[in-house]
């Protein structure tokens, strides 16, 4: 047998060992929460809100999305979702370095006989962004990606509360 052979024998046992060591961790990919209802609702969001369908199409992977409050077994009210953006920092010459843009959501769950599930919950987010007058188009960009990524947080944070209700 050759040194080459040898080595790659070497090599073959090293890989099937880390397959092997992979697959025995229990690393598993993160699975959306189960949901102890079939059906949900969505009432009091905006026509055009982007967290509303984000949150449909989160909520449709587990159960049905209902048009009809009084069909669905869960109803989920939104009483605030809204965005904001205000300046943080600028120079002596009123130029904008920093901005706050924030996230508010506020919502409750309840069956359609009123019977409320998850008492109201407000949930705010912020995240700091710099701006530059030269990156003008660059920063606008950045406030839409920083914006998505917390409208998927807070999605992600109201299936997690969903996932505890017990009917």
């Amino acid at each position: 047998m050759s040194s080459s052979d040898t080595r790659r024998r070497l090599l073959a046992g090293a890989g099937a060992l880390a397959v092997s060591a992979l697959a025995s961790c229990g690393f598993q990919r993160r699975q959306p929460p189960v949901l102890a209802f079939r059906s949900i609702a969505l009432t009091g969001f905006a026509p055009d809100s982007p967290l509303a369908e984000e949150l449909r199409r989160g909520l449709a992977r587990s159960v049905q999305v209902l048009d009809d409050p009084a069909r669905a077994e869960v109803v989920l009210q939104a009483s605030t979702d809204q965005r904001e953006k205000s300046v943080v920092a600028s120079t002596s010459a009123a130029q904008v370095r920093e901005f706050q843009l924030r996230l508010k959501f506020d919502f409750a769950a309840r069956t359609p006989g009123g019977r409320e599930l998850i008492a109201p919950v407000a949930l705010l987010l912020s995240r700091d962004m710099s701006y530059s007058e030269a990156a003008a188009l660059a920063k606008q960009q950045e406030e839409a990606e920083l914006y998505r990524e917390m409208q998927s947080d807070v999605v992600a944070q109201v299936l997690r509360r969903l996932a505890a209700v017990r009917l």
